[in-house]
């Protein structure tokens, strides 16, 4: 691991590694031009696998899907895991550049081009030179993140027979925030999440004798409405809680009060204590309205897509940043903490290893301080996910220097 007097060395070496990447451009504009949803990474993967390929190292595809890691053996040394996700999202392009997706409704709107980009660029680094590390690196490139699959699958399909057991994981994600800044921080990071799915039961009657019926769309009117009481009335006002009901389905006619209808709630927290105090209420509420409209039975809930609190070790912290800082001087600050929510920390935690999981500013400067200067961040910055997201061409080259030096950390040769 680095020693204080490494920090000039390290930071001169981003600066020039001596390595030329002029083909990260081209590599990134076919990411974003090529975006595959979830589980059907074909051709992404293999896009992976031939960057891959010119490079020494030992590849491993196919893993709980498209997942596909490299390991890089150097010597004596510490293991050291980077992670990068690269699946796209179900969302139309409305950016108008000139290297938008070629896939209609389908998009790279959550930077996940940009990840894999940032680590195929540390990870030619890392192959070029050497001279100046010793160690084992493994960079895993996961399929499926947004819906929170893609790890556990990759877990669940024998990774840690297949790679050499890390002693530390890293990765990054962008987010709106000026170009070149990069955001690091110990503690929670980004939300724990999941996806509830409520099934109400009630009695299907004619439109015109609702008294025949019991109205399950008029049982899921009042739960949505106690739900937010949760938050504003069971959550104290330091602690931090979303439940919104993402998805109220229910009956196809005009003239049939329906026999069902669902809910289905997105759920975020920064404490497990929170969140499993919430999660009673939640139930309470559905269960105890279901006996206020005498259901015929009680309501089916069903957890899924569950993603786990992004919290980062303080001891991985405490040696990442210092090298942050001598690489990024001013534009390496504290973490804002990010209500999303990420699969990345199942990977160190089966594992059983620290982690720490950094982020990116990827709004253009101009529009980022014109924005914050007239109170509009809010308005005027595209976030994540949607259409108009377009991280500035910098962002690549930004967290490509993060994760290198996130990694050099730990595996730099004094």
């Amino acid at each position: 691991m680095t020693s204080p007097t490494s920090l000039p060395d390290i930071a001169e070496f981003i600066a020039d590694p001596g390595v030329d990447q002029a083909w990260t451009d081209s590599f990134y504009t076919w990411m974003h031009e090529h975006p595959e949803l979830s589980e059907q990474e074909e051709q992404t993967a293999q896009h992976i696998l031939s960057r891959l390929a010119t490079m020494d190292c030992a590849v491993t595809k196919d893993i709980g899907g498209h997942g596909i890691t490299a390991v890089w053996r150097n010597g004596e040394g510490p293991a050291v895991l980077f992670r990068a996700d690269f699946d796209g999202l179900p969302v139309t392009e409305t950016t108008g550049v000139s290297y938008a997706s070629r896939n209609p409704g389908v998009m790279h709107a959550c930077g996940h081009d940009v990840h894999t980009t940032a680590l195929m660029a540390a990870c030619e680094i890392l192959d070029s030179r050497r001279d100046v590390w010793s160690g084992t690196f493994i960079a895993l490139f996961q399929p499926a993140e947004e819906i929170t699959k893609g790890a556990s699958a990759m877990i669940n399909d024998g990774l840690a027979e297949k790679i050499p057991a890390p002693e530390v994981c890293l990765g990054q994600h962008i987010y709106p925030g000026p170009s070149g800044t990069v955001y690091s921080a110990s503690g929670p990071v980004m939300a724990a999440c999941d996806t509830i799915t409520v099934t109400l039961h009630g009695v299907s009657a004619h439109a015109s004798s609702p008294h025949n019926s019991i109205d399950p769309t008029y049982l899921a009117a009042m739960i949505v409405v106690r739900l937010q009481g949760i938050v504003g009335r069971e959550i104290a006002a330091e602690d931090f809680g979303v439940v919104s009901v993402g998805t109220l389905s229910a009956g196809h006619t005009n003239n049939t009060i329906p026999a069902t209808a669902t809910l289905v709630l997105n759920c975020r927290f920064y404490d497990a204590e929170v969140r499993d105090r919430t999660y009673a209420a939640i139930e309470r509420v559905v269960q105890a309205e279901c006996v206020a409209s005498g259901t015929p039975q009680p309501a089916d809930i069903v957890y899924s897509a569950h993603g786990e609190l992004t919290d980062n070790d303080a001891e991985v912290h405490a040696v990442i940043r210092p090298v942050l800082d001598a690489v990024f001087g001013e534009d390496s600050v504290d973490t804002r903490r990010w209500s999303a929510s990420e699969d990345f920390s199942e990977i160190p935690r089966h594992f059983g290893v620290p982690y720490e999981f950094l982020l990116i500013g990827c709004t253009d400067r101009a529009q980022w301080d014109a924005a914050v200067e007239a109170d509009r961040v809010d308005r005027d910055i595209p976030t994540n996910h949607s259409g108009d997201f377009l991280p500035t061409k910098e962002t690549v080259r930004t967290a490509a220097d993060a994760a290198t030096s996130a990694v050099l950390a730990y595996l730099w040769k004094d």
